[in-house]
């Protein structure tokens, strides 16, 4: 049964998240080969809904209410080695949670929270619910015989893993394969990830690479006439989250990218054919968040033209579209529990991991900058035009903390702008959203520790493997053994 306030978090956000795209709750297609009817129907849809979200926009038909917050958090289920194992159906069944649901391999599922205002004792909120449910999912590994895991890319991953038959056992799944590839003219997904370390090129038949990518993704429903300010501020604030959270330094054996996530992900998906599928964006937006839905409707092609007989009031045509497109900052359209519609800003940019302190702490750190950033850029002040906040952003993806960025027109070290800059500036955002004062500081502190050690997930990650040689069995039993324990990842030593 579906809990109380399970059913206020999808109602209130009207859709979960369900691996690579969002689509309505429990939803399943019938098949994965489409009629060209089936297309012409979708994309006359998807305009309608576009137009009309447009027309709610601009009339002040959607949501004003302030900031709410929620997040989700994809992980893995290992053996005892510590090598991913495909039981996500037999595990969804014994946890039978709402808040816990599919990813793309069978090996991965996702935990969302229910969303609440940011405010007061919010984070009290967040960590009490999911320290509940991460108890509950450690009952049933445990029940199972296996482990839980939460890292952005698994160390002991074989490319042998990404195979179709470990692909979740729904149509959606295929059917968003089957149409990547289409769009690839049946092409093989090229991989060319390189570092100071190494380089990884390989060729995949499938979009299973992307499954290799597991994250911690933080959601913020916004007032509609300043989504496109917070959906700036997002992006601006990416290289700082980027650079405090890397925990993906690690894919099939190479030292790669801090955040391999980052060019995984972008490139596991790749149609290649015009805007990229996941990319940064492609620009601020200047008046209002619906610039990103007019980008969609006109320059992405449609990926999987599901029917739903909902009324277009709905948006699921445009929801679903909107969902197979995969900015690092997207923006979402859902409901409040009135059946208003809302915008929401989703932060895929953080990893999953390393442990639940953690995670709290980076959405503390976000939720607070978001805030103060958005104030700026409504005051037209940017503290970088869009082509440095994407470099910014990058860099902080290959090199983390170590990485350099342009703020203000001064080139700096990452931490020295998160320590002297960013961190005041989040504090004062929590202020403004009238967060606890000492939830604040907790966590606030976990960051500022985090930065000044130097020691985020991907450098303790490589410090291990410098330390005890490239024993990716060892290494994963070590960190699972400290998540377990739950201790901020500052605080871990090399042992």
């Amino acid at each position: 049964m579906t809990s109380g306030r399970a059913e206020r978090a999808i109602m209130a956000y009207g859709v979960i998240s369900l691996a690579c795209y969002t689509i309505p709750m429990g939803t399943e297609i019938k098949h994965t080969h489409f009629t060209a009817e089936a297309w012409s129907r979708f994309s006359a849809r998807l305009a309608q809904e576009t137009v009309l979200l447009e027309a709610c926009y601009r009339s002040g038909k959607c949501s004003g209410h302030p900031p709410v917050g929620g997040f989700e958090i994809e992980s893995w289920l290992l053996d005892k080695r510590m090598r991913p194992v495909g039981e996500n159906v037999s595990f969804l069944e014994r946890f039978d949670n709402e808040l816990a649901t599919y990813e793309l391999a069978t090996f991965n599922f996702e935990l969302n929270n229910t969303p609440l205002p940011l405010q007061d004792g919010v984070f009290h909120d967040f960590l009490k619910e999911m320290h509940a449910l991460c108890r509950r999912a450690t009952t049933v590994t445990e029940e199972m015989d296996i482990r839980l895991l939460n890292i952005g890319t698994l160390p002991t991953l074989k490319q042998s893993d990404l195979c179709i038959a470990n692909m979740s056992p729904m149509k959606r799944y295929h059917a968003l394969n089957e149409q990547i590839l289409r769009e690839r003219h049946g092409r093989d997904i090229v991989l060319d990830i390189a570092s100071d370390k190494a380089h990884l090129t390989l060729s995949h038949s499938s979009m299973m690479m992307e499954s290799a990518t597991t994250s911690f993704q933080i959601h913020t429903q916004v007032p509609f006439d300043k989504a496109h300010h917070y959906y700036n501020a997002s992006i601006l604030a990416s290289a700082a989250t980027m650079a405090l959270s890397a925990n993906a330094p690690l894919l099939f054996g190479k030292q790669l990218w801090h955040e391999t996530r980052i060019p995984l992900f972008e490139q596991s998906v790749d149609t290649g054919e015009g805007l990229k599928r996941v990319s940064f964006g492609s620009g601020f937006v200047r008046e209002s968040i619906m610039e990103c839905f007019r980008e969609n409707l006109e320059k992405y092609d449609i990926l999987l033209p599901i029917q739903f007989d909902s009324e277009a009031g709905m948006f699921q045509h445009l929801q679903l579209h909107n969902g197979t497109i995969w900015r690092w900052n997207r923006p979402l359209v859902g409901f409040d529990e009135d059946g208003t519609p809302h915008f929401r800003i989703e932060h895929r940019v953080m990893p999953s991991g390393p442990t639940l302190v953690d995670m709290l702490a980076n959405a503390a750190f976000y939720y607070g900058l978001e805030v103060k950033l958005a104030e700026a850029c409504e005051a037209g002040e940017f503290a970088c035009d869009f082509d440095t906040a994407t470099e910014n952003f990058y860099a902080a993806a290959r090199e983390g903390l170590g990485s350099r960025v342009r703020w203000q027109g001064k080139q700096l070290p990452v931490r020295q702008l998160i320590l002297e800059q960013l961190l005041p500036l989040a504090k004062e955002g929590l202020e403004e959203l009238r967060i606890d004062p000492k939830d604040s500081e907790y966590y606030l502190s976990i960051v500022e520790d985090r930065v000044r050690t130097g020691q985020n997930g991907a450098a303790w990650q490589l410090a291990y493997l410098a330390r005890y040689g490239e024993d990716m069995e060892r290494l994963t039993q070590a960190y699972w053994q400290h998540q377990q324990e739950g201790n901020p990842v500052h605080t871990w030593k090399i042992t």
